[in-house]
């Protein structure tokens, strides 16, 4: 039951967030830029990681926190788990994609999208399930998946049994400890996310390379707020 409700909410995420189509994931990335003017796409990458970061570790700690309240504590937490889990999902799955925009990798069909997030979230596993749908053992196999694929059907139910599989073991354990009260929970939540969070970043380098050296084309005309809040969510709990 759990697997079930955890994939479906992967692939619901995944395929139906308005805020993961190239469009606007483009606008947040150029939203970054006019914010800061003047910073290369390396310095909008370690902006992405620090958000993405202060984000997932924000939203573990608050789930952590709602374990400490007497009584009902505990009962929250458990409720509150799942909505986290789709956050972090989100949250993952943005800054994916926002570091595939700054490299000029914008997949516009849904199926492409969800394949290079999760075989970023995977890492080695992933890119190793990727190159195989590929016939390929080319390192730009996140490039490949900006254009039609063959075969991204089956490349990513590979790819969700995978991370299924490595998403309830890892997820399991650190549910676990965020329940646990007086405000050990917080601690081990924050932490916990923080981890995972940073393995998705350093994932994400392994598949992305180096930045750009420089911009090629100037950011679009950008008038509104910051077109992806959920990756802003962290900083609000961290207060």
């Amino acid at each position: 039951m759990f697997k079930n409700a955890i994939e479906k909410a992967v692939v619901d995420v995944l395929d139906t967030g308005s805020k993961l189509q190239a469009p606007a994931v483009r606008r947040y990335v150029d939203y970054l830029r006019e914010r800061h003017p003047g910073e290369s796409p390396a310095q909008i990458v370690a902006r992405l990681e620090k958000q993405y970061l202060l984000a997932v570790t924000g939203s573990g700690a608050a789930v952590g926190a709602t374990a400490a309240v007497p009584g009902i504590g505990t009962l929250a937490a458990l409720g509150a788990v799942s909505a986290e889990t789709v956050f972090f999902m989100e949250a993952s799955a943005l800054f994916t994609l926002a570091r595939a925009s700054v490299h000029g990798i914008e997949p516009e069909d849904a199926e492409a999208r969800r394949a290079l997030v999760l075989a970023v979230v995977l890492g080695d596993a992933g890119m190793a399930i990727v190159q195989k749908g590929l016939h390929s053992q080319s390192k730009n196999w996140a490039g490949a998946l900006a254009g039609k694929v063959p075969g991204i059907a089956g490349i990513n139910s590979k790819l969700l049994q995978q991370f299924i599989k490595k998403f309830i073991t890892k997820r399991a354990a650190l549910m676990a400890g965020k329940i646990l009260p007086a405000g050990i929970g917080a601690a081990i939540g924050g932490a916990g996310n923080r981890a995972l969070g940073r393995v998705t970043v350093d994932n994400a380098a392994k598949a992305f390379g180096p930045a750009p050296a420089f911009w090629t084309t100037p950011p679009h005309n950008v008038i509104d707020a910051d077109p992806l809040p959920a990756l802003d969510a962290g900083k609000a709990n961290k207060k």
